[in-house]
C-alpha cells in the first residue's frame, strides 16, 4: 500500500527552499523569489516542477554549474522584442524578468516577445503565462528542455528535449484557459516522480533502443521518450527549439547540456515569453465574455460513453490552489525524505524541524 502524503504549509516549504539557496550563496532576495515560484508550482498542483526539483538545483549550485550570484540583464532591447541574459543563474529569475518585460512591451506595443539565453530550468511554463493572463493578456511560453530525452522521429540519437509549450488566455467568470504541455507523451519530470515513489510508468511513454515499451522509470536513461502524435510532436519540438534556443543564441540539439548529469557546466538554456494585449484588438470585457461562452459550449458537449464530462485546460487549477493554500501542500514521504536529506547536507532545518 502506498504511503500517505504528508502536508506542509506553503510557508514551511518556502522557508526550507530559501534556506537551501542562501546556504549555497544565493542572495536572500533571489533565494526567496525562486523559492516562492517553486512553491507556487506546488500550490497549483505541478508536483513535478516545484520543490521536487530542489535536488537538481542544489547540485548545480554546489558544483558551480549554476551561478549563485547571477546578474540578470537585458542583452537586446527593441520596442516589442528583447533578449534576457540569465547569467547562468537560477532559471526562475531570468524567466520572471522576461515575463515582466514582455508584459511591459505588450502594454506599450500591443505585443511583447522576449527571449532568454544563459538561463536554466525554471519550473512549469504555466507560472509565467499565469502572470500574463492576470494582466488581461494572452501569454505564450516555450522552452528548450533541460536534457535531451527524445530522438528525431524514426531515429535513435537523443537530440531533442521535451520542449514544453504553455498558452494562457484570460476569461471572465470562468478560470482562464491554461494549456501547459510537453511535446512528449509524458514530461520527464513525471517519470522522475514515479522513480522516486517506486511506481511503474504506463506503456506508451517510453521505448527502449529496440523500440519495445519501457515501463521501469529507473531505466529512463536507457530509452527514448515518445513525441506526441509521432512526427507531429517531433516537428513541434523542433519548432520550439529553434525559436526558444537558436533564435536567442541559446543551446539546442546536440549543444543541450543535461542539467541533472552535468552539474558543473553552464546549460545556456533558452526560453521565450510572448504577451499579447487583448485591449490592442478590441474590448477586453467583450473578449472575456465570449471566451466564457466558448468554454460553456465546450463543457456542454456530450461526452463519449464511459468518458468524463468535457473539461477546459486549466479549469481545475484554482480549486487545487484554494485547497492547498488551506490544507497544505501534499508531499510524498519519499520526497519529504529527500528534502530533509538535502537539509542535513546543507546543515539547515528540514521540514517539520522548525
Amino acid at each position: 500500500m502506498a504511503s500517505a502524503n504528508q502536508t506542509y504549509s506553503a510557508q514551511e516549504v518556502s522557508q526550507l527552499l530559501t534556506r537551501a539557496f542562501v546556504s549555497l550563496g544565493v542572495p536572500d532576495g533571489d533565494a526567496k523569489d525562486v523559492a516562492d515560484l517553486m512553491v507556487a508550482a506546488d500550490l497549483l498542483g505541478y508536483d513535478t516542477h516545484g520543490s521536487f526539483r530542489l535536488r537538481q538545483y542544489v547540485n548545480r549550485l554546489r558544483d558551480g554549474g549554476t551561478n549563485a550570484k547571477a546578474s540578470v540583464s537585458v542583452a537586446v532591447d527593441n520596442p516589442s522584442t528583447a533578449i534576457i541574459d540569465g547569467d547562468d543563474g537560477l532559471g526562475h529569475l531570468a524567466m520572471r524578468a522576461a515575463t515582466r518585460l514582455a508584459i511591459d512591451k505588450a502594454g506599450e506595443q500591443g505585443v511583447g516577445w522576449v527571449g532568454v539565453r544563459k538561463g536554466n530550468h525554471a519550473g512549469p511554463a504555466s507560472l509565467y503565462v499565469n502572470m500574463i493572463v492576470e494582466q488581461d493578456m494572452i501569454g505564450i511560453v516555450g522552452a528548450v528542455g533541460s536534457a535531451n530525452h527524445v530522438a528525431p522521429f524514426g531515429g535513435m540519437d537523443l537530440l531533442l528535449g521535451t520542449n514544453p509549450l504553455a498558452i494562457g488566455v484570460p476569461a471572465g467568470k470562468s478560470p482562464p484557459f491554461v494549456l501547459d504541455m510537453a511535446t512528449t507523451n509524458a514530461a520527464a519530470g513525471k517519470i522522475k516522480v514515479l522513480a522516486q515513489r517506486g511506481e511503474p510508468m504506463p506503456e506508451g511513454w517510453m521505448v527502449d533502443r529496440e523500440g519495445k515499451p519501457l515501463t521501469d522509470p529507473n531505466k529512463q536513461s536507457e530509452g527514448l521518450l515518445l513525441p506526441i502524435g509521432g512526427p507531429k510532436g517531433y516537428g513541434l519540438a523542433m519548432a520550439i527549439g529553434l525559436i526558444a534556443g537558436t533564435l536567442n543564441g541559446a543551446a539546442f540539439g546536440e549543444d543541450v547540456v543535461n542539467f541533472t548529469k552535468n552539474t558543473t557546466g553552464a546549460t545556456n538554456t533558452g526560453q521565450f515569453v510572448a504577451a499579447i494585449s487583448v485591449a490592442s484588438f478590441g474590448d477586453v470585457d467583450a473578449f472575456k465574455a465570449t471566451a466564457d461562452a466558448v468554454f460553456d459550449t465546450m463543457r456542454k458537449s456530450t461526452p463519449l460513453p464511459g468518458h468524463e464530462p468535457i473539461r477546459i485546460p486549466g479549469q481545475d487549477r484554482p480549486a487545487v490552489l484554494a485547497e492547498r493554500e488551506t490544507a497544505g501542500i501534499p508531499l510524498h514521504p519519499n520526497l519529504v525524505k529527500a528534502l530533509n536529506e538535502i537539509a542535513d547536507e546543507l546543515q539547515i532545518p528540514g521540514l517539520g524541524t522548525g
